[in-house]
């Protein structure tokens, strides 16, 4: 079973000005001439690690990470003004621009595979790959699964933690709930919601409970910019069309793509792989028994090596 390659530091550091006020981090190691990926994270409003370099050969990949607007190491932190799918399209254009990239192959995992996926529908010709993990189609029914009804039936423990931060008149909609109460004025009601939101979702990630997952949810730095975007993206349906993604699949009928996702994964259903396999039929579709939703669990870690080495085989 393949394994995370070593720690690597990073060769390049910036702070790109995209406008708006947003400052986004980027940073670049591996090899400077080796086949170009970029790393595009979850949430949204994750934010990258050094980890995140550990899923590609360094002397076979130029590793580009980012933070998207707002988290990360970006800045201002946790902001959601300006901060919209269509605009971290717009930024990863930019970053691509400013590097100097013609093509390069997307890596990105729950909100990276929907944003990944909606910038290959966007710039196709800019797309060389696509390795993609625990697929997040970003649908009403999706959201609703994780935030309304659906994973509280199989975590009820967890899920009561949720719910005791909302009244039980204002349950019928959890995510507008909690987006009034992050988007307050009362920092420390924002703090309370932030974390239980963040938390919820840690606890639900892996198939095995993982503390150390759960610690890093927890961190209030992390937890504000997860919870406070997170929350301000489902409210607006993610700034999506009903199904645009699967209704746009077609514009990725020439790309590689192989698609990473653990059966029993809980925070997006494995429905999701399936149906984006579904329209896609040249994508690699690997079901990972044993294993959730956190790329960190030892069989999704196999799987999305196995596929960066074979990609980078490929283009040898």
């Amino acid at each position: 079973m393949r394994t995370l390659y070593p720690e690597i530091g990073h060769n390049h550091e910036y702070f790109l000005d995209v406008g708006e006020g947003h400052q986004i981090y980027v940073e670049e190691s591996g090899n400077p001439h080796g086949i170009p990926v970029l790393f595009v994270h979850g949430g949204p409003g994750g934010g990258c690690g050094a980890v995140h370099r550990r899923y590609f050969n360094p002397e076979r990949y130029r590793i580009i990470l980012f933070d998207q607007r707002g988290c990360g190491q970006s800045t201002p932190h946790a902001t959601l003004n300006h901060n919209e799918t269509g605009y971290l399209v717009s930024d990863m254009e930019r970053i691509r621009e400013f590097l100097g990239i013609d093509q390069w192959l997307l890596f990105g995992g729950s909100w990276g595979s929907t944003l990944s996926l909606v910038y290959a529908e966007t710039h196709p010709e800019r797309v060389a790959g696509m390795i993609l993990r625990g697929i997040f189609l970003c649908r009403e029914q999706d959201i609703r699964w994780f935030y309304q009804q659906g994973a509280s039936a199989l975590f009820p423990d967890y899920w009561q933690d949720f719910l005791e931060q909302i009244p039980a008149s204002e349950r019928d909609d959890l995510v507008s709930a909690y987006y009034r109460r992050l988007t307050s004025s009362n920092e420390l009601a924002q703090m309370q919601a932030a974390k239980a939101w963040s938390v919820w979702e840690g606890r639900c990630s892996t198939l095995i409970p993982n503390h150390s997952v759960v610690d890093h949810f927890s961190d209030p730095h992390f937890a504000l910019a997860m919870a406070r975007i997170e929350a301000h993206y489902f409210v607006h349906k993610a700034f999506l069309a009903p199904d645009q993604i699967l209704r746009d699949a077609h514009r990725l009928k020439d790309i590689p793509i192989t698609l990473v996702h653990g059966r029993y994964d809980v925070v997006c259903p494995v429905e999701q792989a399936w149906s984006l396999q579904q329209a896609l039929p040249h994508a690699e579709l690997h079901i990972v028994r044993e294993a959730g939703h956190s790329a960190l669990e030892p069989g999704i870690i196999d799987n999305l090596i196995h596929a960066t080495d074979h990609f980078a085989e490929r283009r040898a």
